[in-house]
């Protein structure tokens, strides 16, 4: 059984020809897209959507996230703080994550994701509390399954704790042994690599300043011999270059070219304290810009331009609890913008901020099959709503989308084939039920901590 999108005004491919389709169809069957062009209504369609007035894009894709964190958005003891106070504070709240926080907090996540258009994303759950290691990844996946969205979840880590000279404390990290064998457990059970994969796992050390050279190394070796892809923040702030320098007497770049942490099966978060020939050694590499956390936490402005000329594989996230918020077209503009401030008339197109958030996006992630509306790709597709009075009087469809409008709300999201959110609202579970019992965990934990700082 197929499903016909017809009459779309505009088809946004992002294919090797940049090419922009008028009036045209796209025909899904089963997980993958059939045709795209003028095409005549099949037999067996299950499903005809009216594209007229509507634009088409691939689905967008989220290469950096932290679910867990959007439990905790808007907490004052935190507000207006640079990322290492930020996070000191903040671990004394998430030491009491709880599995059902993790399933809720993903729930929340995926259902913002999936209404902004996002129908692949990436996780870096690095938090592992005192007994609940086994289960916080299984939560996200369990919800991910649940809601549809298509999921690459990475094992994060962490294993310096401030009894070693590491940020985090104590309570929240893990033994290097514990870390490798639940990272085997994941890959073993969870991991497809086939095309049109639903769910894939990735390795993930959270950070130069809070896991140890040895697990950097274990952690390297274990992926390159599973065939899985590796994560970590880097570069983000200068307090993380100057415990780079203190500690191991190299920039955060120079470490991981030490420890061959870098390459095609390797991607970055953030990126921002690099110089020229820092950029130059990432080629190849995958970086996650994160425009929304960047400035909120003041970290800095990415050189996205010069990461993109220079052969770095560039994409955008969203970031947790940074930004507040797991809205990918908005972080579409705010990367747009950004750009543009830094680079005035040298900035990238509206068009190529697109098609790094779709299908440089999936490259990052290994995917070759989704971010692409072309036959053979998998059917992740965004139809978006261009009739509001929002878009009135702007002549290029894809300048309107990243710049006009009063929401982020897209009309339609499919994944896999299969409809996901219709008039913007998620078909999947019911998001009134999450947001309720999110908030419920959400308290409980927030409590937690505010009654044991008073004892």
């Amino acid at each position: 059984m197929s499903l016909l999108l017809q009459n779309i005004s505009y088809i946004v491919t992002c294919n090797d020809q940049d090419e922009i389709l008028r009036d045209a169809d796209i025909l899904i069957e089963g997980p993958k897209i059939k045709s795209v062009g003028k095409l005549p209504q099949p037999d067996d369609c299950r499903e005809v959507l009216d594209g007229r007035g509507k634009i088409a894009i691939p689905g967008l894709v989220n290469t950096h996230h932290h679910l867990y964190q959007t439990l905790f958005r808007g907490l004052p003891e935190v507000q207006g703080m640079p990322l290492f106070s930020w996070l000191k504070n903040l671990y004394q709240f998430w030491k009491y994550i709880t599995p059902p926080a993790v399933y809720y907090g993903a729930l929340v996540g995926f259902s913002e994701l999936l209404r902004t258009g996002c129908t692949l994303t990436a996780d870096h759950h690095y938090l592992f509390p005192s007994g609940s290691e086994e289960t916080l990844i299984d939560s996200e996946i369990v919800a991910a399954r649940e809601i549809g969205i298509r999921f690459h979840a990475t094992r994060g880590s962490m294993s310096l704790g401030e009894s070693r000279g590491g940020l985090p404390p104590d309570e929240v990290v893990q033994s290097e042994n514990a870390i490798i064998e639940d990272s085997v457990r994941l890959i073993d059970r969870y991991h497809d690599p086939a095309p049109y994969a639903m769910l894939r796992i990735a390795l993930a050390p959270c950070s130069p300043f809070s896991v140890s050279l040895d697990l950097m190394r274990q952690t390297r070796d274990l992926a390159r011999e599973k065939g899985v892809m590796l994560h970590t923040h880097l570069a983000e702030t200068s307090d993380e270059e100057m415990f780079c320098l203190e500690r191991y007497h190299r920039r955060p770049v120079e470490l991981m070219e030490d420890l061959h942490w870098i390459g095609p099966d390797v991607w970055f978060a953030h990126a921002i304290h690099l110089n020229d020939d820092e950029i130059r050694a990432l080629a190849g590499s995958g970086v996650a810009h994160c425009p929304s956390s960047n400035m909120k936490l003041g970290s800095g402005i990415c050189r996205t331009s010069e990461l993109f000329r220079e052969g770095v594989k560039l994409s955008i996230g969203v970031d947790g609890g940074g930004s507040d918020r797991s809205n990918m077209l908005e972080e579409v503009r705010r990367a747009y913008l950004l750009n543009h401030l830094y680079y005035g008339n040298d900035g990238l197109s509206a068009y190529l901020m697109l098609k790094l958030a779709t299908r440089g996006g999936a490259t990052v992630l290994g995917r070759m099959d989704t971010g692409i509306i072309a036959a053979d790709k998998a059917a992740d597709v965004v139809l978006i709503n261009l009739e509001d009075i929002a878009y009135a009087g702007c002549n290029d469809p894809i300048v309107s989308l990243i710049c006009c409008g009063n929401s982020s709300i897209v009309d339609t999201t499919i994944v896999n084939g299969k409809v996901v959110v219709r008039d913007g609202k998620v078909l999947t579970v019911d998001t009134q039920m999450v947001k309720s019992r999110a908030d419920e965990v959400a308290n409980t934990m927030v409590e937690a901590r505010r009654t044991s700082s008073l004892e």
